[in-house]
């Protein structure tokens, strides 16, 4: 590929500033759709906003500087995401979060221990191409309920129809866009539907100025006010933290093979490490942790802008919105529905990439192939669907995760069950 900027080429100011942002707008919308999790009041949920913000901000600094140096988005992981929801619905109306960011700075300690060494190489031979897979799959399909509760919110029947009609057409819209445009243009699909979204939720509906008075004010602590340890729960978000670094290993060797980088290996465990440590300071600060997305190929591919340093302007520019509570208010006023028809979205992506990594990697040709593939998904739909109350209190962040049942079933059948005929096909 010709680029016109490599990884360490320095773009003129004027250049890079506009290379920039590009970068901030895909950061910021990243950002904004994983927002809905904040609990507590509308004070705290801006505080938490404007954490989470500060956070990105700065690990895209500190890993465009002094980690994988590459210029690839950092933002909340997806699979986080997961288990904090699930977390959260396993302890109903008592509600303690001390326990589940605990959860996250040990997963962030482990995921900090795996990059020294030689451990992180060992770790990828047990992650075959189909566990990757389906680990890939399940993100997108134990996501699922709490889509359908974005776009149709309990309680509020008399908007059904609207959430109804925009996935119905914004939905297709966006994979539109996607297919027919290139360049920056392509990159700006999910900004401009959130944006666009929003207006016309609030066109139909009103009431932005009362959400924005609501979301002006921050109130709450800085740090998480104890460590609460849950082993349970620690044990649940591990296999979540398992699924972060295979996402984090992908996105630094997918890039490094696309740019043709020589020390790639290094870059990975430098970019792994820092990530664990910025996911032992979210925790510390009681927010979803970081990783590095693999949608970066694609921005540079349509910029031929590889520059590292075109980032260090967008992460500047998200921990500047961290001290803008107002704009917090803005982007904490994107109503549910657009994120959940946003997340709709994005989870088909990523199921289309999980396909598109099953068919070149050759993982699924006999029958069993196939059945190590569909039946952690199945498993993880029951499992995503019992009533917590039918769960012992002590099992029930890993008994009812759908995530971590699905990925026990596919390290199960890849490893143990079909074991012997995998050797037989070799």
């Amino acid at each position: 590929m010709n680029l016109k900027y490599g990884i360490d080429d320095r773009p003129r100011v004027g250049q890079l500033m506009l290379y920039s942002l590009q970068w901030f707008v895909l950061a910021v919308a990243v950002v904004t759709t994983s927002l809905f999790i904040a609990v507590g009041s509308p004070a705290e949920r801006v505080l938490y906003a404007q954490k989470v913000f500060a956070l990105m901000g700065v690990a895209t600094i500190v890993q465009v500087l002094w980690g994988h140096r590459m210029p690839i988005v950092v933002g909340p992981a997806s699979v986080l995401l997961v288990g904090i929801i699930t977390a959260l619905a396993s302890q109903g109306a008592e509600v303690d979060t001390d326990k589940i960011y605990t959860a996250v700075v040990i997963g962030g300690a482990a995921v900090a221990a795996l990059s020294l060494g030689r451990t992180l190489e060992r770790l990828q031979r047990v992650f075959t191409p189909r566990i990757v897979v389906v680990i890939l799959m399940l993100i997108a399909y134990t996501l699922a309920p709490t889509i359908k509760n974005l776009i149709f919110p309990a309680g509020e029947e008399g908007r059904y129809a609207f959430g109804l009609w925009f996935t119905v057409l914004c939905t297709p819209a966006m994979a539109i866009a996607s297919y027919r445009l290139s360049g920056v243009r392509k990159s700006l699909v999910i900004p401009v539907a959130l944006l666009i979204g929003s207006a016309i939720y609030y066109a139909v509906y009103g009431g932005f100025g009362d959400v924005f008075a609501a979301y002006s004010k921050s109130d709450g602590a800085l740090l998480l006010p104890r460590m609460e340890f849950d082993g349970s729960m620690i044990a649940a978000f591990l296999f979540c933290y398992v699924a972060l670094v295979i996402n984090d290993v992908g996105s630094v060797q997918s890039l490094g093979a696309m740019l043709g980088t020589t020390d790639t290996d290094k870059r990975c465990r430098r970019g792994v490490g820092l990530t664990g440590l910025m996911n032992i300071v979210a925790g510390g600060m009681g927010v979803i942790g970081p990783v590095n997305y693999s949608m970066s190929p694609g921005v540079i591919a349509s910029s031929l802008c590889a520059s590292r340093f075109a980032l260090l302007p967008a992460g500047a520019g998200l921990v500047v919105c961290a001290f803008a509570p107002s704009l917090i208010a803005v982007l904490s006023a994107i109503p549910n529905t657009v994120i959940g028809v946003i997340l709709l979205y994005l989870m088909g992506t990523q199921l289309a990439a999980s396909f598109q990594m099953m068919s070149a990697s050759g993982g699924a040709g006999r029958f069993e192939s196939y059945l190590i593939i569909g039946l952690p998904v199945m498993v993880a739909l029951l499992f995503s669907g019992i009533p917590m109350s039918v769960i012992p209190v002590m099992l029930r962040p890993i008994v009812g995760n759908g995530f971590v049942m699905g990925v026990l079933a596919v390290l199960l059948l890849e490893h143990v069950v079909f074991r012997d005929s995998e050797k037989e096909k070799q």
